[in-house]
């Protein structure tokens, strides 16, 4: 049977949402990969405080407001490469928050341990100029669900 990760991931709006909706997605500083800031969710924590804590150790930031949560957790299975790294873990299963940044909030890429080098936010329809990687289908399934939802 296949062990999952238990992870959080944050489609991060710009603060100027609703008005102009655009999403951040970084690039990592390892691979040659975008995507949207993401982390586990360590013992004892709770959902919301696993976001708060990855978004402040991977974009420099938790000023954020949470505007909705995917009840579904998502989930992915490692490509070969990542696998061996990730052992014994298969994959992850996410659970998804739409946050937006509160204005005034920095993000900073120099943080105690760097995962992005980059970061822009783009429109939703421009994601997937982006992101190339075999999280395509799970982000096309958050996006999706935030967009019926009217959130998006």
């Amino acid at each position: 049977m296949k062990k999952y990760r238990p992870n959080v991931a944050a489609v991060v709006l710009s603060p100027n949402y609703p008005e102009k909706v655009e999403i951040l997605v970084a690039k990592r500083n390892d691979v040659d990969a975008w995507q949207f800031p993401q982390g586990g969710i360590d013992e004892g924590e709770s959902e919301e405080e696993a976001l708060l804590r990855e978004l402040k150790e991977e974009i420099g930031t938790d000023e954020v407001e949470i505007i909705a949560k995917m009840p579904e957790w998502q989930k992915y299975d490692f490509p070969k490469i990542i696998a061996k790294k990730m052992y014994p873990y298969d994959g992850q299963k996410q659970k998804y928050f739409l946050v937006k940044l509160k204005k005034g909030a920095k993000i900073n890429l120099n943080t105690e341990n760097p995962e992005f080098e980059d970061y822009k936010f783009v429109p939703v329809d421009k994601i997937f100029d982006y992101v190339k990687s075999f999280k395509r289908p799970v982000y096309k399934t958050v996006l999706e669900y935030f967009k019926k939802n009217g959130y998006l």
